[in-house]
């Protein structure tokens, strides 16, 4: 059974202006010591589905559907003081921008043992040694000089790095990493991204990374969820999402970003159009408005995810009209789409569906 399930959550903010739907039916699984990437533009609903899983949404945001069970505990709707419990202690989260979530007043030293002393049970000199164990294993030198200085006197690679110890300290089952590169410089990025992979396999805890930047999990992750306006477009193994993408706004996300190989005169390409108005969603595909091939189904009907490969779904219409054209689209007895075989290689039991 899955650490984590998440099934059809949804989140929205409720303004003057009407409903947001930050988060609109998304749903994944995290097993243990997997990392689940979670990739795609900013506003695409990456950081609130975090802020979701752990209930630390602001006025006016609320979680209106969905589950969410960690361990079969089911957490939506749960009494505060289980989800206390468990945020922090089982579930950590290293927030977007290290130079903003320490506290400025207070020594790195208290902001570290506060959470150890809440979540741990240690008194103060147990927490102190602990917080000096949390700063060596996160490569930061000289852990007792840095635990009595403040946030300003560190650089942001160590400021990072303190967030990733204070998120670690009491030992999560999962740890949510919410843009942890964020405004760091790429030799600190690199640096950063081996740390935790080196920690999530030496304390064989779950991750799921958040990012905008699909180069920082190519060798990351076990599985990319890629989303877009609150929904999943596609899902698959790493190698899926990068060799093989399905969904045409992945292959947008690809195709803008560099590539060393190629000739130093060769232009980006961007994905054209505007992000969508969340306030003012279209019937069917969000992506439609911006996408170079949509069709007028695209405009009316919103697709859901089919396999279209082995570990490898995509919520596209193209993808169905590819099955078409080749004749390997997969039906249940109802004429329900179940998968479309572009790759040839989905398992038996999927062939047997028929065609439609």
């Amino acid at each position: 059974m899955a650490m984590l399930e998440v099934r059809d959550l949804r989140t929205s903010f409720f303004t003057p202006s009407g409903e947001v739907k930050a988060v609109n039916g998304i749903s994944f699984d995290l097993e243990e010591g997997k990392v689940l990437g979670i990739v795609g533009e900013s506003g695409s609903g990456k950081s609130v589905t975090a802020y979701s899983i752990l209930q630390i949404l602001t006025h006016p945001g609320r979680i209106v559907g969905g589950s969410i069970k960690f361990r079969g505990e089911e957490l939506v709707g749960c009494e505060p003081e289980t989800i206390r419990k468990i945020r922090g202690n089982k579930i950590s989260i290293i927030f977007q921008d290290p130079m903003t979530s320490l506290n400025p007043v207070y020594t790195i030293g208290n902001q570290l043992m506060e959470a150890i002393i809440l979540h741990t049970g240690r008194n103060k000199a147990q927490a102190y040694e602990r917080a000096a164990e949390m700063l060596t294993l996160v490569g930061i030198n000289e852990p007792e000089k840095r635990l009595s200085q403040y946030p300003y006197e560190l650089s942001g690679g160590m400021r990072q790095r303190v967030m990733i110890a204070m998120a670690l300290a009491c030992e999560p089952d999962i740890l949510i990493a919410d843009e942890p590169t964020t405004a760091l410089d790429v030799t600190i990025q690199a640096q950063i991204l081996e740390l935790m992979q080196d920690l999530q396999k030496k304390l064989g805890m779950a991750i799921i990374m958040i990012t905008h930047d699909l180069g920082v999990i190519a060798s990351l992750c076990d599985e990319v969820i890629v989303m877009y306006a609150g929904s999943v477009c596609e899902r698959g193994t790493a190698d899926a999402i990068f060799y093989r993408p399905k969904h045409e706004y992945t292959k947008g996300l690809l195709r803008s970003i560099p590539n060393i190989d190629n000739d130093e005169h060769e232009r980006l390409i961007p994905i054209s159009g505007t992000p969508i108005d969340l306030l003012n969603m279209p019937k069917g595909c969000a992506f439609a408005p911006r996408c170079e091939r949509a069709m007028k189904v695209c405009l009316t009907q919103k697709a859901r995810e089919v396999r279209v490969g082995c570990d490898h779904l995509s919520a596209c219409w193209m993808n169905v009209m590819e099955g078409q054209k080749l004749g390997k689209i997969i039906c249940d007895p109802n004429g329900e789409i179940t998968a479309i075989d572009l790759e040839g290689t989905l398992d038996q039991e999927w062939k047997g569906g028929g065609a439609l």
